[in-house]
């Protein structure tokens, strides 16, 4: 029963496959016997075609297209929409449907501008996991499919066992025949699950030549036994795995072709003994280009196409001379050299598979929205995950890699190479504070070195498949003499062929191949270093006896920011965009002279913008690395994370009063406030006092009897510029917190109090000042180096976004001070404000809560606490605070978009700011900006919810 089943189950494909099998010959007869000799011949040839060019070329096109009947193009340089016009063009001008063929080795880019570049061969021949070599090759197609191009001229098959290749090198997946095998499959099924023909070249072998063919005939010296079993064997597996076409070089193979220097392209033997009959190879085969010089130096044009066929070749590449070699195969046809059965052998093949690529129904390019549909940015998630799995370490001395502990490091950055390295430094500096060394004076640079615990050695040239990446003399001597007395991590942005000239490699303690110099490569070396990912690459070629085939070390991952694309995390990029309107709607409506905005997901930074400028004088754009006021911010990413440390430590719990925290506050009216009510905002405290007003004169001015313009012992308490409070004045501000009216009832009240008494809690338990805890306990260790107090004892003023001309307490722009009153009135250090910080730093305070107090190698406190905290104790009152955390809405008005899970936490700022994190989601979401500049009077970003549009937007950009 079983097997009848399975009969009527596969009975109606087989029927389906049959139908469709006599449709495709019912079509392929029907146009070839329409064909005349000259017209069947035309079919044969794959010319060139540019979209950089001039008229006179495309005219030229043209007439080989409607006059000699051509069967395809081979496009090379030019554009995307171009080319596609071009190719619609041509198309309409063809009585039969054209083939259209390109070299995409790496992507459209290797031929046209404005297109995608995907990894060389050798980056990916690094990687171990060939799914993503296989889904890389099925956008490779989808976006070939797009161009109206049915081939693409790839994989590279040869297995690059000799260094010095010229022409091969970087376009090989390396010198193991499985690895390439396997990769060159991988990429193959991608090409080919689109419906892009996939071309293995260069038959039988080009990766041991030490000459280019393109310039002369390569000689390969090995013998048939040799071929069989290294360069022939991808051949014979992809085969197997419906290898669609195969492109033949020229080569001069001894061992194959009898006749001395007799190119392999026009081999009988190679073609049609070798390739045809024992590789069993019954797809489409391609010449390579007949103009390059491995074949145009044996013969004239014509007479190269014609000995080209009859070796057995379908498609003669680059044709030189078409006319004249249609006159060849007339008379060869009239002498009886070529037959009508091999023409037909051949014309139908084509036939057939123009008719597999779906020409029987051609349509013609879709110009609109070509350029966009060729650059989406899921292709450059995907490129993200290629360089990572690339990533190879050659060496990790104990355990250097990644960098730990950064509180005991103090880190310089070297760069070698002609190429810019300014990109790669950037990203270093997302993880920690990183100078950079200038070498112009060796000597000099050394002395300056000895003061740090960690060189990083960064070697750039320029990316390019054929370029130069060797180690010149000079370079050779500073590696050597830098690794020599430091602890060095050397990451090289070249091909591994660059590591020959390095005789050894003792002293060099950590040593990442990049492969490549771009973005994507420098991200994700960068992440490795510090441990944002893991390296797991392997290294596809031998460097001398220092390192071999499949070497590799995996370093470990660290729970810490990274980056990638929006489609690397299940973010839809497109949807994300317009988070771009809401931010521009909001800096020309003058609700905000400027913002920064990161969003980041599962661990991963996927939208880092800065938008405006500093000023609405439009005079400094703000950059990413700007530092902006973050008001009450404050209160979660600096007295909140201390607090829990301390709760962790057992040394309060929610019900600790207030007069055993502080016992100040003994026969207080706040005796008894406890820490959970306290941090929940229903102690019953007044939201604030302006204590500020207090210390002006009778015309609003700062009084001379508690402010000096200088400092001095008894006014040393800096307020402003040249503007500073008499000591003493934080006991009076307690002072009046502890007198001041409780609320008549209990109920939530937001309150500043709160969190200005846990600075003196915190101040008094520890023994440190809240700045200097902060940054023991937490940024140091954590990279963050723009969160900080009182930034313009580190940071540039130009660094630092104004806040507010105030023109009712200090008098002056407020710039690098805290804008909060009362935290000026403490030296800028307060429980509840101070702090100011880029979005990045604060997106990696907000990742460590979504981790539950972990981050990098650290466990800051427990899960258990942080649960503690980000509890919703009094929602049942219609309070929705957990411990210091804001929470989502209980009812319509809130903090958030209304979109979030109930899980979430996160806080607002007076400045405008926000900064949200969701457990569930996993998204964590900054936005600063300094709204209350000129002036902080009507809210318009909280009014037109600027913030929770935005965080709309980013949930609505979830796809799974």
């Amino acid at each position: 029963m079983r097997y009848i089943l399975f009969f009527l189950f596969i009975s109606p494909i087989i029927y389906a496959q049959k139908q469709s099998n006599l449709s495709q010959k019912k079509w392929v007869d029907s146009v070839y016997n329409q064909l005349s000799f000259e017209e069947k011949v035309g079919q044969l040839f794959m010319v060139a075609a540019y979209s950089n060019k001039n008229e006179s070329h495309y005219s030229n096109v043209d007439e080989l297209v409607e006059k000699y009947n051509v069967g395809g193009l081979i496009f090379f340089q030019g554009g995307p929409v171009r080319q596609a016009q071009l190719t619609n063009r041509y198309q309409s001008k063809s009585k039969i449907p054209l083939f259209i063929g390109i070299d995409a080795e790496w992507g459209l880019s290797m031929r046209l501008d404005s297109t995608y570049r995907y990894p060389w061969n050798m980056t990916l021949g690094a990687i171990q996991d060939y799914t993503l070599i296989e889904k890389m090759g099925k956008q490779m197609g989808e976006q070939s499919k797009r161009l109206g191009i049915h081939f693409n001229f790839a994989p590279v098959v040869d297995i690059n066992t000799n260094p010095n290749n010229p022409i091969i090198g970087n376009r090989s997946f390396g010198e193991d025949k499985i690895n390439v095998t396997n990769a060159a499959i991988a990429l193959m099924d991608g090409l080919q699950s689109e419906g892009v023909f996939a071309t293995a070249k260069h038959f039988p072998g080009h990766g041991d030549t030490e000459s280019d063919s393109h310039h002369t005939l390569p000689v390969v010296k090995f013998s048939k036994k040799r071929l069989d079993s290294i360069e022939l064997y991808p051949y014979r597996e992809l085969i197997k795995s419906d290898l669609a076409s195969i492109m033949v070089a020229h080569l001069d193979v001894p061992s194959i072709e009898s006749r001395k220097g007799y190119p392999t392209s026009i081999s009988y033997n190679v073609v049609t003994n070798i390739l045809k009959d024992e590789l069993k190879f019954k797809g489409l085969i391609f010449t390579d280009a007949l103009n390059m010089k491995g074949a145009s130096n044996f013969k004239q044009p014509g007479d190269i196409d014609l000995e080209a066929f009859l070796a057995g070749n379908d498609i003669l590449l680059f044709a030189e001379n078409v006319p004249i070699a249609i006159q060849k195969f007339d008379e060869a046809f009239k002498s009886g050299k070529i037959t009508e059965e091999r023409l037909a052998y051949s014309v139908k093949k084509i036939l057939k598979y123009k008719y597999i690529a779906g020409l029987n129904n051609y349509k013609p390019i879709e110009i609109i929205n070509l350029y966009e549909d060729l650059n989406q940015s899921k292709y450059d998630a995907m490129n993200y995950s290629l360089y990572e799995s690339a990533l190879t370490t050659l060496k990790n001395n104990h355990n250097v890699l990644p960098i730990q502990n950064l509180e005991n490091e103090r880190i310089a950055y070297v760069k070698i190479g002609d190429d810019d390295s300014t990109f790669f430094l950037n990203e270093l500096k997302k993880y920690a504070k990183i100078d950079e060394i200038n070498i112009n004076k060796l000597d000099d640079a050394l002395e300056e070195l000895k003061k740090y615990t960690t060189v990083i050695i960064g070697y750039h040239k320029q990316d390019g498949a054929w370029k130069n990446h060797d180690l010149d003399v000079s370079e050779l001597n500073i590696l050597s003499k830098i690794a020599k007395d430091n602890k060095v991590i050397v990451t090289f942005f070249t091909k591994p062929y660059s590591l020959l000239k390095i005789n050894n490699f003792d002293n060099f303690d950590g040593f990442i191949l990049a492969y490549q110099n771009n973005n994507f490569s420098n991200t994700v070396a960068a992440e490795a270093i510090f441990g944002a990912v893991g390296t797991k690459g392997k290294l596809p070629v031998s460097i001398n006896k220092d390192f071999y085939i499949n070497d590799g070390l995996n370093t470990k991952a660290l729970n810490i920011l990274g980056f990638g694309a929006p489609e690397n995390v299940g973010l839809n990029s497109k949807i994300l965009a317009k988070i771009d309107s809401i931010a521009n709607f909001a800096i020309t409506n003058k609700m905000t002279p400027g913002a920064q905005i990161i969003v980041a997901r599962r661990g991963k930074v996927v939208y880092d913008k800065s938008f405006g400028y500093h000023t609405y004088e439009n005079d400094m754009p703000v950059k990413n690395t700007d530092l902006y006021d973050v008001a009450s911010l404050t209160k979660i990413l600096s007295t909140l994370p201390n607090l829990m440390v301390e709760y962790d430590k057992g040394k309060i719990n929610l019900k600790t009063k207030l007069s055993v925290m502080l016992p100040v506050f003994k026969g207080t009216n706040k005796e008894n406030a406890t820490l959970l009510d306290m941090l929940t905002h229903q102690a019953r405290f007044q939201a604030w006092i302006p204590f500020y007003k207090e210390t002006l004169d009778s015309l609003g001015k700062p009084n001379k009897k508690y402010y000096r313009k200088k400092y001095s012992e008894d006014f040393p308490i800096k307020v402003s510029e040249d503007l500073y409070l008499a000591k003493g004045y934080n006991d009076t501000i307690i002072k009046r917190i502890a007198e001041s009216d409780l609320l008549p009832k209990v109920k939530y009240k937001y309150s500043d109090f709160s969190f200005i008494l846990m600075k003196e809690y915190l101040e008094k338990s520890t023994g440190e000042k809240l700045d200097q805890l902060a940054s023991t306990n937490f940024y140091s260790k954590m990279g963050l180096t723009t969160m900080t107090y009182n930034p313009l004892n580190k940071f540039n003023k130009d660094q630092i976004i104004p806040t507010e001309i105030d023109n009712y307490y200090r008098y002056q722009t407020i710039q690098g001070y805290v804008h909060d009153m009362g935290a000026a009135m403490q030296g800028g250090v307060s429980g509840h404000a101070g702090l100011f910080s880029n979005a990045l730093d604060v997106a990696k305070m907000m990742q460590m809560y979504l981790q539950k107090g972990k981050y990098d190698n650290n466990q800051f406190f427990s899960e258990k606490t942080f649960n503690a905290f980000n509890t919703c104790y009094y929602c049942k009152d219609k309070n929705r605070r957990g411990l210091g955390f804001d929470k989502p809405q209980l009812g319509e008005a809130g903090p958030t978009c209304g979109c979030v899970s109930m899980t979430s936490f996160g806080h607002t700022g007076f400045t405008g700011t926000m900064a949200w994190s969701d457990p569930e989601s996993e998204i964590v979401y900054i936005f600063l900006s300094n709204r209350t500049y000129p002036e902080a009077k009507t809210n318009f970003l909280s009014k037109e919810s600027i913030r929770e549009n935005i965080q709309k937007v980013i949930y609505e950009s979830i796809t799974d």
